[in-house]
C-alpha cells in the first residue's frame, strides 16, 4: 500500500494580540483532514504527558488514522467536480465569444443571409448538435407582420447534417406553431411564434406514432423575431452524443436568435426608410423631367444605366445605391435654369451654355443641407467633369473625379444621344458607339466605357423599355 503523504501547515490567527498559530493537517490534495495539537506557547497547549485518549486525539497526541479508500474517493470526486467546472467555464467563454463576435458584425451592410451563415458557422463549433439551420421567411409587404427584409422567397440556410430541406422545415413550423397547425394534429405544448421561449423537443415527444417528422427526433427551435415581427427560425437537430438538449443549449440559441431578430428588424426598418427616400427622389426626378417633354423619363433611365454600369464595374451594394440615387437627382439643378434655355431648339450661345453649366452647382446647393444625401453630393457636382480635365465645374482630371460621377457621365451621355431632343433626333446605335469609343480617355473614363460595351445589350434594353430598372413602374409623362 502506498505511503500516505501529509503536510503540516500553520494557520495564523490574528486578533488584538498575538495568540500563536494553530497547525492544520493537509493531505496530498491540499485538503484539511485533521487539526493537530496546539504548539508550545499556545494557550491550549498541553504536554504529551497531559493528553489522554479521547475525541479528536489519541494517546501520545497524534491524530486518528484516516480511511485510505474514503480519502481516495473524496479526491476523485473533487477531480470530477473540478473537471466539470472547467468545462462549464470553457463553454461560457466560448458562448460569450460567439455573442461578442455576432454583435461586432451587426452592420447594415451585412444582410440577413450573411449574418445567418456566420451564426451557423460559429454555433457549430459550440453546440453539440449534428445539424443547424436558419430559415428566413419570404417578405410580405401587405397583411400580417413584417417579414424578411429582403427577397420574395423563403430561404433555408443549413450547416452540418440538417435532416430537413426548406419545404420540410416549412411544414414542421406549420405543425409546431399553433396558429398555423393543420386541423386534427396532436398539438405540441402551447407556444407563441414571436414571444414564446425556445421550444426544446427530445425523443420522449417524437417517439409517438403521430410525430410527422421521424427524420428529426430531437431539436431546439427559436423564432427570429423583433417585437411582433417574425423574420424566421433558428434550429438545431440531434445531439451528437445521443443525449438530450437542455436549458444551456436553449439559452444560447435564444440569445443568438434575439441578436439576429433585432438585426433583421433594423434591416427591415432601414429598407423601409430607403424605399421611402427613393420614392420621394423618384417623384422629384419625375417633376424635374416633366419640365420638358424631351427629357421625360431621362433621370429614371440614367439611373438604370448607371446602376448596370456600377454592377459591371464591381461596385458594392452601398456604392450602387448611392450611384442610383445620385443618377435620379443628377439634373435637379435644372430647376434654376431658364426654360427658354432648356427648351431652345437651336444651338446655344456661349452665354446660354455657361448658364446651363451652372445646373451642377445649383443642384449641389439644393441638396447640401440634406444630411442623409451627403454621399451623393460629389456625384451631383462632378458628373460633367471630363477625364482629360476639360469638363466643369472644377476641371478635375482622371481619378480625381469621383467614380460615381464618371459612371453617371457615361450613362447621361448615352441616354442623351439615344433620345430625341429639340435640336436633333436620337442618334443611331452605330454612331453612339463611335462617339463613346473616340471619347474614351478624353471625355470619359476608359474603364467605364469598356464596361458600357460589355453590358451594351442590357443598356439598350433599359433605354428601349424606358425603365430605370428599379422597383415600381417607369415614370409616366404626358
Amino acid at each position: 500500500m502506498p505511503r500516505r503523504k501529509f503536510f503540516w501547515a500553520n494557520h495564523t490567527i490574528l486578533s488584538a494580540g498575538y495568540r500563536g498559530v494553530e497547525p492544520v493537517l493537509l493531505n496530498a490534495t491540499g485538503m484539511a483532514v485533521a487539526a493537530g495539537p496546539p504548539l508550545p506557547g499556545h494557550p491550549g497547549y498541553r504536554a504529551p504527558s497531559q493528553m489522554v485518549a479521547g475525541r479528536g486525539s489519541v494517546a501520545g497526541g497524534l491524530p486518528p488514522p484516516l480511511d485510505p479508500l474514503a480519502e481516495r474517493q473524496r479526491a476523485e470526486q473533487l477531480e470530477r467536480e473540478n473537471a466539470g467546472l472547467s468545462q462549464h467555464i470553457t463553454a461560457m467563454l466560448e458562448e460569450t465569444s460567439l455573442l461578442r463576435r455576432l454583435t461586432e458584425n451587426l452592420k447594415i451592410s451585412k444582410g440577413e443571409l450573411e449574418m445567418g451563415r456566420l451564426a451557423l458557422q460559429w454555433l457549430q463549433g459550440v453546440l453539440p448538435a449534428k445539424g443547424l439551420a436558419v430559415q428566413l421567411l419570404a417578405r410580405r409587404d401587405q397583411g400580417g407582420p413584417c417579414s424578411r427584409p429582403g427577397g420574395p422567397e423563403t430561404v433555408l440556410l443549413a450547416r452540418g447534417q440538417c435532416p430537413l430541406d426548406n419545404e420540410q422545415f416549412t411544414r414542421l413550423m406549420d405543425y409546431l406553431v399553433p396558429a398555423q397547425r393543420p386541423p386534427g394534429r396532436a398539438p405540441p405544448p402551447a407556444w407563441s411564434a414571436t414571444t414564446g421561449p425556445p421550444l426544446v423537443i427530445n425523443r420522449g415527444m417524437t417517439q409517438c406514432n403521430d410525430w410527422p417528422f421521424p427524420q428529426a427526433p430531437q431539436m431546439i427551435v427559436v423564432p427570429l423575431a423583433e417585437g411582433e415581427n417574425l423574420f424566421g427560425w433558428l434550429a438545431v437537430f440531434d445531439h451528437v452524443s445521443g443525449g438530450e438538449f437542455g436549458s444551456q443549449e436553449a439559452s444560447l440559441l435564444s440569445s443568438v436568435a434575439t441578436i439576429l431578430g433585432i438585426h433583421c428588424g433594423n434591416l427591415a426598418l432601414y429598407q423601409q426608410q430607403t424605399e421611402l427616400m427613393a420614392g420621394i427622389i423618384r417623384a422629384l426626378a419625375a417633376a424635374i423631367d416633366a419640365k420638358d417633354v424631351y427629357t421625360c423619363g431621362h433621370s429614371d433611365r440614367v439611373a438604370g444605366i448607371a446602376l448596370r454600369l456600377a454592377e459591371e464595374l464591381g461596385c458594392d451594394a452601398l456604392e450602387r445605391n448611392t450611384i442610383y440615387l445620385a443618377s435620379l437627382l443628377h439634373n435637379i439643378g435644372n430647376i434654376g435654369i431658364a426654360d427658354s434655355v432648356l427648351r431652345k431648339p437651336g444651338k446655344l450661345s456661349d452665354e446660354e451654355f455657361q448658364h446651363i453649366q451652372t445646373h451642377t452647382e445649383i443642384g449641389h446647393r439644393i441638396l447640401r443641407d440634406l444630411t442623409k444625401l451627403d454621399n451623393i453630393l460629389p456625384i451631383i457636382l462632378h458628373h460633367h467633369e471630363a477625364w482629360d480635365g476639360g469638363g466643369y465645374p472644377l476641371h478635375l482630371e482622371s481619378e480625381a473625379i469621383p467614380l460615381g460621377a464618371r459612371i453617371v457621365a457615361v450613362a447621361d451621355a448615352y441616354d442623351a444621344m439615344s433620345s430625341d431632343r429639340p435640336y436633333r433626333p436620337g442618334m443611331p446605335e452605330q454612331q453612339i458607339d463611335e462617339i463613346l469609343r473616340s471619347g474614351a480617355g478624353g471625355q470619359w473614363d476608359p474603364d467605364v466605357v469598356a464596361a458600357f460595351f460589355r453590358a451594351r445589350d442590357d443598356l439598350r434594353a433599359i433605354v428601349r423599355d424606358g425603365s430605370g430598372g428599379a422597383e415600381g413602374d417607369p415614370v409616366q409623362c404626358k
